[in-house]
């Protein structure tokens, strides 16, 4: 581990190098490039040197120790070798967190794809809340959310809706949040009081560039119509709303958003392009069952991965076996805490794999 980092902190040393050169702006792509393995490599070397500099630090106080005969400065030494075995604990850890493989998907955008499932209008009123709870987030985030289409059922509430997140990071973030979330509350239309049960699922793809899928498009179809529902002077008065159908697959996707024909066919292509980069995504998860079974889930649609009770103000997430009482902080995008834990969780997992591996 240890060589690999002295060589990742000798190409840190090149790449800033590179970056101080005067034409390197020049070339658009190269600067894009090494300013990307920069971003990358910067977490890891910082981390490496402050480990470095816990190891100088304890050399360091062993050689006071040996040469000081001053209690007082000797106890001192001793407290800073103790402080920094510590720390080193703690930044082998980190260190080997970092050195995990990365998903190559993680700084992509987001394609988010709600449905609502069991429970009628009561699911696609709660579908139309979790959009709501993941718009809210984005926007503490900074990231742009825009619809690409929605299907209401004329109570307020989503039978499905799909809309891209765009930006940096979404994926890494938001790629645990596929599967089945499930609401347990009374519904306003209930009048004995009792508790329903309800379900959506949530499906969150990586936007596929061009050269992550190859598609042909003598295979898509497409069909123009006019948008329908809530909208300006251009809703119902221009065949602007496209349904694409791609002849292969049979997926259909239906994009009505923008006023443009050609900006609905371009979303409607974004659409495909993820869903069909997900197929192969699921296709290389299948052929690493094993692999995939050390790692908390990241895509599977049928998984139940949530419950959010209403009468007990909780969300419970049972992949992790976290329970949070703050449900109305949670729905107004508050959740970093169950992310974080996620992603602390997965990287335990991975952890330990490799140390089983090791050891083999």
């Amino acid at each position: 581990m240890f060589d690999r980092l002295e060589d990742l902190l000798i190409r840190y040393e090149e790449v800033m190098g590179e970056l101080q050169e005067p034409d390197v702006a020049n070339d658009a792509q190269r600067f894009r490039k090494l300013m990307k393995e920069q971003s990358d490599l910067a977490p890891i070397v910082e981390t490496y040197k402050k480990y470095k500099q816990c190891k100088q630090n304890i050399e360091d106080s062993l050689m006071l120790l040996e040469e000081e005969s001053d209690e007082e400065m000797r106890d001192l030494a001793k407290e800073e070798i103790s402080e920094s075995k510590a720390q080193i604990e703690v930044l082998e850890r980190e260190l080997k967190i970092l050195l995990l493989p990365k998903d190559p998907n993680d700084d992509k955008n987001v394609i988010l794809e709600i449905r609502a499932g069991a429970g009628g209008d009561e699911a696609a009123l709660f579908a139309a809340e979790i959009y709501r709870m993941y718009t809210h987030y984005a926007e503490s985030r900074r990231w742009k959310v825009e619809m690409i289409s929605v299907n209401e059922n004329g109570i307020g509430g989503f039978k499905e809706c799909v809309c891209m997140i765009t930006g940096q990071g979404a994926y890494s973030r938001l790629k645990y949040e596929s599967g089945v979330h499930r609401v347990q509350r009374v519904p306003e239309t209930e009048s004995g009081g009792r508790i329903h049960t309800s379900t959506i699922t949530v499906a969150i793809m990586p936007e596929a560039e061009e050269v992550d899928v190859e598609l042909d498009m003598n295979d898509c179809k497409f069909d123009v119509f006019r948008a329908s529902g809530n909208g300006g002077q251009c809703v119902n008065t221009t065949d602007s709303a496209v349904r694409l159908t791609h002849i292969p697959t049979g997926i259909v996707i239906s994009c009505q958003d923008e006023k443009s024909q050609l900006k609905n066919k371009d979303k409607a292509l974004k659409v495909l392009r993820a869903r069909l980069y997900e197929m192969e995504l699921a296709k290389q998860h299948d052929a690493e069952a094993e692999a995939r079974k050390s790692q908390v889930g990241t895509g599977d649609r049928s998984e139940k991965i949530r419950t959010y009770n209403f009468p007990q103000g909780r969300v419970t997430d049972h992949r992790i076996k976290l329970t949070l009482h703050k449900l109305d902080t949670v729905l107004n995008g508050d959740l970093d805490e169950i992310i974080d834990s996620l992603i602390a969780a997965d990287q335990s997992a991975k952890l330990a794999k490799m140390q089983d591996n090791q050891e083999r």
